[in-house]
């Protein structure tokens, strides 16, 4: 509401009221004789008529008007527009008050929780989901009632638990047959689970990226917390390479594609979001596909701020992705994930668990093993994962290979922002795959 556009029209009136009230006053009476113009001169009035009888006993009498009055009148006046003017000014307040009340009651009403009463139909639950999820505001997250999750995995069975996070179980969860999506358990007596379960609402209620998971809502029964995502229908790239099929369904384009989905990802918290983040917790495991195989970053629990160290210097559960400067003094910038990037990297290439146990009491990290053969050409060819070997054009092998090294060095300063990494990568993916190689200039050497 523009206070001016109603302020200036009152204050007009006001002062047209002033100046009528001003022109309305007597003006004083002026008599001549003879030509000459008697003046009125501020005397007592007993005097001044004493004077002009003696003078001129034929001429009329002469009025005197006080100022006194005149002054009282305009005080009057000034005194109303003035009261006038702050009775406005209070109300357009009270409007004014009235109204972002209501806009905030509005926006809280956008994320209410859907209340679910006993024994409602699983359908008409779903009504009001679609509902509520189609008129809220983008960016903000769904509040789910504990009994529409509770029907919608089938109380939580086992029969619907695709697999085990480091932060709970995970299950399938099915909203009357036909919308289907993940509901992720924090277990909240876990150390640091609500800090972690409130930083990833944060960040996910307000990223919306091709390459990053959707959160569609989240739950807060006791002490448990859920969150829901949306379905990725090929789970993990962890469960992919290591899994049942050993990484058979991923070719050597698919799996480029999976890297430059990532590195994507990753461009976009380093380079565009708002603040820039670094994501701290990269890995196969948090690496999820969908049923194209299009890559989504997930688990933002970790998240901060790019440029800010945490006192909490909780790890990734496997210290092979960490980046040595934070291991060793808690220093954390993009070059962390840029590190961490390299080592899914490898993992796509040699298709092979980053620790291998040779002895009992002796383990050995795959980067350490295959740092050296990496660098060698000749012995390159060896160490890719069999289901991919002799499948590639070898100067893209050398390419990525190449890639993959410059992101593992262990000075920060020495990798290559994760931008660079993407223009290196994206000429090797097929244009249907999201790159920009054409299939013509794919040559598969022996």
């Amino acid at each position: 509401m523009n206070f001016a556009l109603v302020l200036i029209p009152m204050w007009v009136l006001t002062t047209a009221l002033i100046v009528t009230i001003i022109e309305a006053r007597p003006e004083p009476t002026i008599s001549t004789t003879s030509g000459h113009i008697l003046l009125v001169e501020e005397q007592p009035i007993i005097q001044f008529s004493a004077k002009m009888e003696a003078q001129s006993p034929g001429l009329p009498e002469v009025r005197v008007i006080h100022h006194q009055d005149l002054n009282k009148r305009i005080l009057i006046a000034l005194i109303v527009a003035s009261t006038l003017l702050g009775g406005i000014l209070l109300l357009l307040s009270c409007c004014w008050i009235y109204r972002q009340k209501t806009s905030k009651h509005s926006n809280e009403k956008t994320q209410r929780t859907i209340e679910v009463p006993k024994g409602t139909p699983l359908s008409a639950l779903m009504v009001e989901f679609n509902s509520l999820r189609l008129g809220s505001r983008k960016g903000s997250v769904v509040g789910f009632n504990y009994q529409l999750l509770e029907a919608a995995t089938n109380k939580f069975s086992e029969s619907n638990v695709l697999g085990e996070g480091s932060s709970g179980p995970v299950y399938r969860a099915s909203f009357d047959g036909k919308f289907i999506a993940v509901v992720k358990k924090v277990d909240g007596l876990r150390q640091d689970a609500e800090r972690e379960f409130e930083n990833e609402m944060n960040w996910l209620g307000k990223i919306r990226h091709q390459n990053i998971i959707r959160l569609l809502g989240y739950c807060i029964h006791g002490e448990a917390r859920f969150l829901v995502y949306e379905m990725m229908q090929n789970g993990s790239l962890e469960t992919q390479l290591y899994g049942p099929s050993h990484g058979s369904t991923l070719t050597w384009h698919l799996r480029l594609k999976i890297a430059v989905d990532v590195a994507r990802g990753l461009e976009y918290l380093h380079e565009h979001c708002n603040p820039p983040a670094v994501h701290r917790d990269l890995k196969s495991s948090n690496i999820l596909l969908d049923s194209n195989f299009n890559a989504k970053l997930s688990d933002f629990g970790l998240t901060v701020t790019s440029g800010k160290n945490k006192e909490n210097k909780k790890l990734s559960g496997n210290l092979c992705y960490v980046a040595p400067e934070y291991n060793l003094d808690g220093k954390l910038t993009d070059k962390s994930d840029v590190y961490a990037f390299g080592v899914v990297l490898l993992e796509l290439l040699m298709g092979r668990k980053l620790v291998e146990h040779k002895a009992a009491a002796e383990s050995q990290s795959i980067i350490t093993w295959a740092m050296p053969q990496l660098t060698d050409r000749s012995k390159l060819p060896n160490i890719v994962d069999c289901v991919i070997k002799d499948t590639m054009d070898l100067k893209h092998l050398y390419q990525v290979a190449a890639v993959a090294v410059l992101c593992v060095q262990p000075e920060p300063s020495y990798r290559p922002l994760i931008t660079d990494v993407l223009h290196s990568l994206i000429p090797l993916v097929p244009m249907d795959l999201g790159g920009s190689l054409r299939i013509a200039d794919c040559v598969v050497s022996a």
